[in-house]
Order: structure tokens, then C-alpha cells, then sequence
């Protein structure tokens, strides 16, 4: 295995690792927050029935396909392919692996996350959806969970890109109501409470926020520590040759342009 190689099994190692181990605390927080404060949140479940009572009025054929249209871009058919396309992008087109680690990151753990609240909480679903009768559990919403995660990340990658200020709110804000409408298209199929999709929207924004500044401290961690790896061979060069240094020539121009 080359030096190369294992820089990146090892750096890969630890950023599953952190994530990790930052996921199991993040969930356990909020599911200790969330039982903590079950009881007295039972006693509103009428809010969530008075919503539906004031969606009612509204639905028709036409805003039915409308919030199809908006919830299945929250769905993992579009998720996952879209995602993909995401870390190829960054990967082998803008040469940005970081970009890469973090949608990958964010991704999966996001989903994690998700499953792993849904099996603590086991919320069953409204009885009576608009539509068809959706599979699984409902709290917390996981389009609200993943919608946030994803777009919010897009938002994250592009507020770090686009240098125009005007172009960069032309960009953000439409991303941002998108968010919304995926979440309410599930309180107006119902197919989730409003309450799974508040929770659902808190918790993807408090783990994309973690989970960015844990990857970016990763980042500096692993430019930090090839710039120590660079600086050794410099000095060394310096100093008359490279036979002690564990790099060949060809590698240096890959060690400059790690991004």
C-alpha cells in the first residue's frame, strides 16, 4: 500500500469514526430532550388536528400534484441519485474531495439519524392521508431530516462559492423555500403531523451544523498534517537529497494541490 493510500484509509477512518461517535451523542441528546418534553407535547396533538382542519379547505386535484411534485424531492428515489451525482461532481470534476467527504458524510449519517429516531419514538402516522397511506413511522419526518440535511448542504457549498452577493440570495433563497415546501407537502397529504416535520427540520439543521464543523475540523486537522509531511521534504531537500524521505519526486506536485 502506498504512503498515498493509506494517508487516505487513514484520514477516511476517522472522519467514520467522529461521525460516529459525534451521531450516537447527537441522537441520544435529542432523544432525551424529546422524552423529556413528550408529556406536555401530547397534551397540544389538538394543534396538529386544527391544522389539518385549516389545510382541509385547500386540497383539490390540482395542489395534490403540486405537493406530490414537492415531496417526492424529498424522497430517497431523488435523494440518493442525487447525492451521488454530488460526490462524482466534486470528486472528479472540481477536483474538491473535501466536498465530496461532506456530502457523502452528511448524507448517510443524516439518514442514520433518521432510522435511528424513528425506531426510539415508533410515532404512528396520521389515519387519514390525502392520497395513498405511507409506509413506516412518522416522528420525526424523515423528508424534513433529509430535505434539510441535503439542500441546507448545497446552500453551505454554494455560500462558500458564489462570490457575488446578489447572485448568492438569488441562489440560496429559493433552496431555502424549497425546504419549506417539502415540509409542508407532507402535513398536506398528511402523511405526517405538523409537529414531525417542525422536529423533523430542528434536528437535520442542529446535525448538518455539527457535522460541518466537525468535517471542517477534520479538514484543517488533514492539511495541517500534510503540510507538516511537505515541510519535512522541503527541509530535507534543503539540506542536500531525498533519499530519507518517504516520497518520490513524482508525488510533489500532488501534495502541493491537496485540496
Amino acid at each position: 500500500m502506498t504512503n498515498r493510500e493509506k494517508r487516505f484509509w487513514t484520514g477516511a477512518g476517522i472522519v467514520t469514526a467522529e461521525t460516529l461517535g459525534t451521531l450516537v451523542v447527537f441522537t441520544a441528546v435529542v432523544s432525551g430532550i424529546v422524552l423529556l418534553i413528550r408529556p406536555r407535547v401530547r397534551k397540544y396533538k389538538r394543534i396538529d388536528l386544527a391544522i389539518f382542519d385549516k389545510v382541509k379547505p385547500h386540497i383539490s386535484d390540482r395542489n395534490n400534484e403540486l405537493m406530490v411534485f414537492f415531496t417526492k424531492l424529498g424522497k430517497h428515489q431523488f435523494l440518493i441519485p442525487a447525492n451521488l451525482s454530488l460526490i462524482i461532481f466534486y470528486l472528479f470534476i472540481r477536483k474538491h474531495s473535501w466536498f465530496s467527504i461532506r456530502v457523502a458524510s452528511v448524507a448517510i449519517s443524516s439518514l442514520l439519524l433518521m432510522i435511528a429516531l424513528k425506531k426510539i419514538f415508533r410515532r404512528k402516522r396520521p389515519l387519514d392521508p390525502v392520497l395513498e397511506k405511507a409506509r413506516g413511522l412518522s416522528f420525526p419526518s424523515g423528508h424534513a431530516i433529509m430535505s434539510v440535511t441535503f439542500y441546507g448542504l448545497i446552500v453551505y457549498i454554494l455560500s462558500q462559492e458564489i462570490k457575488n452577493g446578489p447572485l448568492k440570495t438569488a441562489v440560496i433563497i429559493p433552496l431555502i423555500l424549497l425546504m419549506q415546501a417539502i415540509g409542508f407537502s407532507r402535513v398536506y397529504l398528511r402523511v405526517h403531523y405538523p409537529s414531525d416535520v417542525v422536529a423533523g427540520h430542528l434536528i437535520g439543521l442542529g446535525w448538518l451544523l455539527i457535522s460541518l464543523k466537525m468535517l471542517k475540523k477534520l479538514e484543517a486537522y488533514n492539511k495541517q498534517k500534510v503540510g507538516q509531511t511537505f515541510l519535512t521534504f522541503a527541509t530535507d531537500f534543503r539540506n542536500g537529497g531525498l533519499s530519507n524521505f518517504p516520497i518520490s519526486q513524482s508525488t510533489i506536485p500532488k501534495l502541493i494541490s491537496v485540496r
